[in-house]
């Protein structure tokens, strides 16, 4: 039965951590089958499966091409993508919520959190063959560290700051070889090229499934919308709602209307421009209005901030629980 079970259960066992014997018991159980006894799971035969490293995930199954970048195309069309940003620098982070939480993409994010190179290579192995994309900001748009986050295996990038079609034509640069008029090094045997399994697809393939995500934020960024949108290789344009509020006079007040104001002004203009528009947000009504106004990736939350709302809030009842026994 163990046996069957699994033959069935197959394609959803490559979808997820297939050599742990905890997935496959919860597979089983999700199909209704008798549950054999931990030690009897260890011995089953696995489906047989490619030995593979790097960048095999999310529907992969060809060791030596690359990995289409399902992210990236659900920027173009289709159901909106729902995400979480992630500041905590945890690799646990990274997997669950590759794994199991539900979304379809979280930025690892290196601006403002501290995460450097050593922390996102860990993160992007964690959610290796996850359903999640992990999508890196950058802390600047400067060609050597986005090489060697290129390097590292990410396939999504937001760059901060951008405020001119100039500084974005920069950013994409920085993504593509030398024979697509880039900047980029090359590198023979990396992660992002599965260790030189790839070659010699991965130059000629990769630069299709990088996604590049340019950043507004500030009112000269806003006043350029349409000069950003339109540079070759920009695939969405990522509104900036914090640094956006403190370029108008209002910092520390993303909700303030005259912000808003301006905030969908800039989702209606990059709508118009034919590239995805962008926001993060963790307030809920303000997630929704933003997917009303047209953006079709949403970050609807924080890592961080849903920690500290979740045990401020459990905090605050049994405290006060407790006072009344």
């Amino acid at each position: 039965m163990v046996h069957s079970a699994l033959n069935d259960l197959q394609p959803a066992l490559a979808r997820t951590s297939a050599h742990c014997p905890a997935v496959m018991y919860r597979a089983l159980r999700a199909a209704g089958q008798s549950l054999p006894k931990p030690a009897e799971m260890l011995k089953v035969p696995l489906p047989s499966e490619p030995s593979t490293s790097g960048l095999v995930r999310r529907f992969a199954s060809d060791p030596t091409r690359v990995r289409e970048n399902l992210f990236k195309k659900g920027l173009a069309g289709g159901p909106r993508q729902i995400g979480l940003w992630t500041g905590i620098r945890s690799t646990l982070v990274a997997e669950m919520l590759s794994h199991v939480s539900g979304m379809d993409w979280f930025v690892i994010d290196m601006e403002h959190s501290p995460n450097e190179l050593g922390d996102v290579l860990l993160q992007l192995q964690a959610s290796q063959r996850g359903e999640a994309e992990p999508v890196v900001r950058v802390p600047w748009a400067e060609p050597v560290v986005v090489k060697r986050v290129l390097d590292l295996g990410a396939q999504s990038l937001i760059f901060p700051w951008i405020n001119t079609a100039e500084e974005a034509k920069s950013a994409v640069e920085a993504t593509r070889y030398p024979s697509l008029g880039g900047l980029r090094g090359v590198m023979s045997l990396a992660r992002m090229n599965n260790y030189g399994a790839q070659n010699p697809h991965y130059y000629k393939e990769a630069g299709a499934q990088i996604c590049n995500i340019m950043q507004i934020e500030t009112l000269e960024a806003v006043g350029n919308i349409e000069a950003i949108a339109s540079v070759d290789g920009v695939d969405a344009l990522f509104v900036g709602p914090s640094d956006l509020s403190a370029s108008m006079g209002f910092i520390g007040q993303p909700q303030h209307p005259e912000v808003k104001k301006v905030i969908e002004q800039a989702f209606s203009r990059i709508v118009a421009s034919g590239k995805a528009a962008g926001f993060l947000t963790a307030n809920k009504s303000d997630a929704k209005w933003a997917l009303k106004c047209g953006c079709q990736f949403v970050a609807v939350g924080s890592d961080m901030q849903m920690l500290t709302a979740a045990s401020k809030e459990a905090a605050a009842e049994f405290h006060d629980f407790a006072s009344k026994l």
